[in-house]
């Protein structure tokens, strides 16, 4: 069908804003809850050196296939799927950097026992001045929280890079780490609280 130029000018302009509306609803939405879910995994592993181990599927007496079957009909299931989202959290890139942070999670756990490193509200490990240590052990201190938080650092970066996410999330991502970080630091450790005062765990 034939339209004249006016018709189609206001058509192709009026889909470009469909478009950009569409656009914008998609990037402003960040998958917070499974951002959390994933940061809790990854800290587990570095603080037990090795994967976090996936709860088992619970398959009904239904059988895999009829469960399926059902679940599709069921609208509250439709649901959640619809709700579900998988962010990936298991590149190359990242994988390498949570060994890399395996590796060293024991060389610092005397550091956080003794007081002299705690966790920060912004997913980093932080030297607390406060208490006394040699030079040598300073040094090392100094030397391995600037490995840490190097590797931190790089690793919410490339979880936002995985997922497609703009840099401006990375932020976020920090902060739902630092939460993991604090909540699965051992009883005695210092964390630091939202407002950034030191408390011991």
């Amino acid at each position: 069908m034939f339209l004249p130029n006016p018709t189609r000018a206001r058509l192709a302009s009026g889909l470009l804003t469909l478009l950009a509306a569409g656009c914008v609803t998609v990037n402003l939405y960040f998958p917070s809850a499974e951002v959390q879910k994933a940061a809790d995994q990854i800290v587990d592993e570095v603080h037990t050196g090795g994967p976090t181990k996936p709860a088992p599927a619970d398959h009904s007496r239904l059988g895999p296939r009829l469960e399926s079957f059902v679940a599709w009909f069921s609208p509250a299931s439709a649901m959640a799927a619809e709700q579900k989202v998988d962010i990936e959290v298991s590149t190359p890139a990242i994988r390498a950097i949570k060994e890399r942070m395996k590796q060293r999670f024991p060389g610092l756990v005397s550091f956080y026992e003794s007081g002299a490193l705690g966790e920060t509200r912004m997913g980093l490990c932080a030297i607390r001045e406060s208490v006394p240590l040699s030079l040598a052990r300073k040094a090392e201190l100094r030397r391995i929280v600037d490995g840490e938080n190097a590797d931190r650092k790089q690793l919410y970066t490339e979880i936002a890079r995985a997922n497609n996410w703009p840099d401006e999330q990375i932020e976020s991502i920090q902060k739902l780490f630092a939460n993991s970080w604090r909540a699965k630091a051992r009883t005695g450790w210092w964390i630091q609280d939202d407002s950034g005062k030191w408390m011991k765990k």
